[in-house]
Parts: C-alpha cells; sequence; structure tokens
C-alpha cells in the first residue's frame, strides 16, 4: 500500500519557494514602512488571532464532537495529494489582500496626515474656526466675519452720532414750542375778562343779549355825544368855522380808519402766530417721524450686532467641541502607543504556534 503522505513534486517545491520569498520582500517592506502603519497591522494581526483563537476555544469547548470532526477533516485534507496546491493558493490570496490593505491603509494614513496638518495650521493662525468645512473657507469666511463686524461697528458709531445730533435738536425744538405755548397762554390770559362774576353772567344767553344791546347803545350814544361835542366846538370858531368843520370831519375819518387798522393789526397778530405754530407743529411731526424711522433702523442694528454675537458664541462652541474630539484623539493615539508591546507580544506567540505546526507537518512527512 502507498504511504497517505505522497512526496511534494518539484513544481509545488518551487511554488513554496516563490511564496516564501514573497512573504520575506512583504516583510521587508513592513519593517520600511511608518511606525503607525506598522502598528495597525500589528493591532490587525493581533485582534485576527485573537479571534480566531476565541472562536476556535469557544467551539471546541461547546461542541467538542464538532472539534473533533475539524480535526479529522484537517488531517483527511492533510493527507490528500493537493492539499499543498490548496495551501498555496490560500497563501497567495491572503499575500495578496495583506498588500491590497497595506496599500489602502498608507493612502489613507497620508491623505489624514495633511488633513490634520492643514486643520493645525488653521487652528494655530486663527482662535475660532467654525466646524464643517475645509480650513481655506474656513480662514476666508473668518475674514469676511470680521470686516463686517468693523462696518457693523463704525455704521454703529455714526448712527450714535446722528442719534445725539437728533436729540439735541429735538430738544431745542421742544424747548421752542414750550416758549410758544406759554407766549399762547399769556395771550388767552389777557384775552380773558378780568373777573369769573362777568363771565358767569355773559353765559346766560337772556343777560348776554341785554348786555350786549346796551353796550351797543353805550357806544352809539358816545359817538352822538362826541359829534355834538364836536360840532358846538366848530361852531365857536371864528369865520373860518367852515374849515374846522371840514378838519373835524377829516380828523373824524382818520380816527375811524385807525380803529380799523388797530383792529386788523391785532388779528394780523393772532394770524401769524397760529401760523407759526402750525408750521411748527408740522416740523415736530416730521422730527417725529424721522426719529421712529432711526429707531427702526437702530433695532435692526442692535438686532445685527445680536445676531453676529450668537454665531460667534456657536464657533466658539464648535470649536471647544473640536478641541475635546482632537485631545480624545490625541488619547487614543497615546494609548495605541502604550499598547504596542502587547501586540508585539502576541504576534510572537502567533509565531511559535506556527513554527510548532509547520515541525508537526515536517514530522509527518518524513514519516
Amino acid at each position: 500500500m502507498s504511504s497517505p503522505w505522497s512526496p511534494l513534486s518539484i513544481e509545488e517545491d518551487e511554488e513554496i519557494q516563490e511564496l516564501g520569498a514573497e512573504e520575506q520582500q512583504v516583510g521587508e517592506q513592513l519593517r520600511q514602512g511608518d511606525g503607525q502603519q506598522q502598528e495597525l497591522t500589528a493591532d490587525a494581526r493581533a485582534q485576527e488571532t485573537g479571534m480566531k483563537r476565541a472562536r476556535s476555544v469557544s467551539s471546541s469547548s461547546t461542541n467538542p464532537s464538532n472539534s473533533r470532526k475539524s480535526e479529522g477533516k484537517i488531517k483527511v485534507e492533510e493527507n490528500a495529494p493537493g492539499a499543498a496546491t490548496g495551501v498555496i493558493l490560500s497563501l497567495r490570496e491572503s499575500l495578496q489582500d495583506c498588500k491590497q490593505s497595506l496599500a489602502s491603509c498608507q493612502v489613507e494614513l497620508e491623505a489624514a496626515k495633511s488633513e490634520i496638518e492643514k486643520w493645525h495650521s488653521a487652528f494655530q493662525s486663527i482662535p475660532a474656526v467654525p466646524s464643517g468645512t475645509i480650513p481655506v473657507s474656513v480662514v476666508s469666511y473668518l475674514s469676511t466675519l470680521k470686516s463686517s463686524e468693523e462696518s457693523l461697528k463704525e455704521q454703529l458709531e455714526k448712527a450714535k452720532k446722528r442719534e445725539a445730533a437728533f436729540i439735541v435738536t429735538f430738544a431745542k425744538r421742544e424747548q421752542e414750542i414750550a416758549e410758544l405755548k406759554s407766549a399762547v397762554r399769556d395771550l388767552k390770559t389777557q384775552l380773558r375778562p378780568p373777573s369769573m362774576q362777568t363771565r358767569r353772567l355773559l353765559l346766560d344767553p337772556a343777560i348776554h343779549e341785554e348786555f350786549t344791546r346796551l353796550k351797543n347803545l353805550v357806544e352809539e350814544k358816545e359817538k352822538k355825544i362826541k359829534e355834538l361835542q364836536d360840532n358846538v366846538a366848530a361852531v365857536n370858531f371864528t369865520p373860518s368855522s367852515k374849515l374846522g368843520k371840514m378838519l373835524m370831519a377829516k380828523c373824524r375819518t382818520l380816527q375811524e380808519e385807525n380803529e380799523e387798522i388797530g383792529t386788523m393789526a391785532s388779528e394780523g397778530k393772532i394770524h401769524e402766530l397760529g401760523m407759526k405754530i402750525a408750521v411748527l407743529k408740522s416740523q415736530n411731526n416730521e422730527l417725529r417721524n424721522q426719529f421712529d424711522v432711526l429707531y427702526k433702523h437702530m433695532d435692526g442694528v442692535t438686532n445685527d450686532v445680536e445676531r453676529s454675537n450668537e454665531l460667534v458664541s456657536i464657533l466658539q462652541e464648535e470649536l471647544e467641541a473640536k478641541d475635546l474630539e482632537l485631545t480624545r484623539l490625541k488619547e487614543v493615539l497615546a494609548q495605541k502607543g502604550a499598547t504596542q508591546d502587547a501586540p508585539v507580544e502576541t504576534s510572537d506567540d502567533a509565531g511559535n504556534g506556527q513554527e510548532a505546526d509547520s515541525d508537526t507537518l515536517q514530522v509527518k512527512a518524513e514519516s
């Protein structure tokens, strides 16, 4: 009968040698690579070996019959003549997977390094940076925000100066209005009757009519008395009495004209004062409208300033969150650096296990 362990062919020996050379090249690349990448790959390998061991232990502890069956299958596969080719193919696939994962990890590491350098430069140049954007756009946004804040401050100062000027003019106008009101009050007091009794009497309609009638009669009688006195004085003149009568008539007409002019002048003053009051009221209304517009503008400016302050506070909070995240990442990196020795020890244990398995395979092949 033929032995269960058939000798390897020359082609299989060559393939095994090629795989060994490729594994040596990969090991040299890993040694020459970045230290952080080596840590990541070592951690990944340690985790994979730990998971495999845990699975094997759990499966063996839970189902001993399954473990025995799997050992029987492994022995059958090892006894098969094409076991070496299967091992070679699996090693090649694992080597390709390791190469691909190594390349992808290196690319991701370079991208992460460049991004971290950009963010470091941005954080060093500017104290408050919002999240969710690239550093260049953040810097431009903050520069525009600073310029807008300065322009808003300038506008606020100008508005304050205008407000002070308007307040001064408004105070002057109010003072003028108060003076005019006092003048109108004085005029009204002058036009009022001397006593309250006459006012009460005038409020009675019958007495008012009788009083007005008597007043008119008195005025007419006084006029007649004056005319008669003038006529008597004219009659007592010298032969030139006609000229005296003419002079008296002329004086009478002049007196009437003077009275009319006086009444017109008094009415004209009151009318002028009323016109001035109306003009001042219109100016006061205009000033009030301008003050309302200015007050609305000031409200808008204060709202904009409050919004900008809220935005600055939000940006500061986001910056603090980013700082906390950076510190957390630094702590994670420090923990990974501290746990470098443990993965190396686990990898050494895994290598010793592989060497023991290879020794058993060599013993079986010799037998």
